[in-house]
């Protein structure tokens, strides 16, 4: 059974403290009731995203995961407010000796500066695609994933709720459910469709066995995918391969739309793509791509 959105995972460790510390902000710096309802909300996201690990017993790795996980349900302003509480949070985690090191330090909101953290280069990418050992059913699963991921532009979120009845295989399209439940039809791409298509198959019969799992894309252990497992597990294939650390999955949506524009793609198009409602959010790709030309004007024009 679900967890309700508002309430923390049953038997959590995290309600005490959860409780002192927001005690502590009611009763010593006078926080409003809805100041500290926002906070309950946002550490309770948190704690639902990291289970089964307990928030107390969170790295900064994993906080990093949940946060980058949830930008893709909740707008910059909320993200902000939800990292605001996390370092607080850990600041009296702290404080009380709840934990030995803060791992809220370096907390960075995405999206909180309009500016993108790094943007693979298309040979970046193509390394990217081949860390997958595409001869094992988890191999093949992911090398599935990234290849959607790249070709579509799809968000963490909609990668791990994807179901059978969203993709047109034969046509070559899908039909997501983005942030507001809008719906977009995305083109998949030969290369996408064909490992998409392997892997559904022989791949995803090996994972799910005889069990009966509506997501498209499953874990080892044959059940739907979490955002944390995808995130983790595309960082560790960057660290396969030698990206960078700071690579995440949504690098390979930034990916999908500068390289594009780098293209000619215009930019309607691309916010079609990436199911934007608002095309300033897009208008930051075509920077990124004018940036990325400028560079390589002065490191190849003999007068750059």
């Amino acid at each position: 059974m679900r967890t309700p959105a508002n309430q923390l995972p049953e038997n959590s460790p995290d309600a005490n403290p959860l409780r002192t510390f927001l005690d502590r902000l009611r009763f010593e710096e006078g926080l409003s009731a809805h100041t500290l309802a926002a906070y309950q909300r946002d550490l309770i996201k948190v704690a639902q995203t990291l289970w089964p690990t307990p928030l107390i017993e969170a790295d900064s790795e994993a906080l990093d995961g949940a946060v980058q996980a949830l930008s893709d349900v909740l707008n910059a302003r909320s993200l902000a407010r939800l990292v605001s509480a996390l370092k607080r949070f850990y600041g009296f985690a702290c404080a009380e000796k709840l934990v030995s090191v803060n791992p809220a330090q370096a907390l960075i909101a995405p999206g909180a500066s309009r500016s993108l953290p790094s943007i693979l280069t298309e040979r970046q990418v193509t390394q990217l695609l081949k860390a997958p050992d595409a001869q094992t059913a988890l191999g093949q699963r992911d090398l599935a994933i990234l290849e959607l991921m790249y070709a579509t532009g799809l968000r963490v979120s909609e990668v791990v709720a994807l179901r059978f009845d969203q993709i047109n295989l034969q046509a070559g399209w899908l039909q997501v459910l983005g942030k507001g439940q809008k719906e977009r039809l995305v083109p998949m791409g030969e290369w996408a469709q064909t490992q998409l298509q392997t892997y559904l198959a022989w791949a995803r019969p090996q994972l799910v066995g005889q069990k009966q799992v509506e997501a498209v894309f499953v874990s080892r252990l044959g059940r739907a995918m979490t955002r944390q497992t995808l995130w983790h597990r595309i960082k560790a294939l960057a660290a396969q391969v030698g990206l960078p650390e700071t690579l995440s999955p949504h690098s390979l949506r930034h990916a999908f739309a500068t390289h594009l524009i780098n293209h000619g793609a215009d930019l309607r198009s691309v916010q079609a793509f990436l199911g934007h409602s608002d095309l300033s959010t897009t208008q930051i790709y075509t920077h990124v791509a004018k940036a990325r030309l400028q560079t390589l004007h002065r490191q190849h024009h003999p007068r750059g």
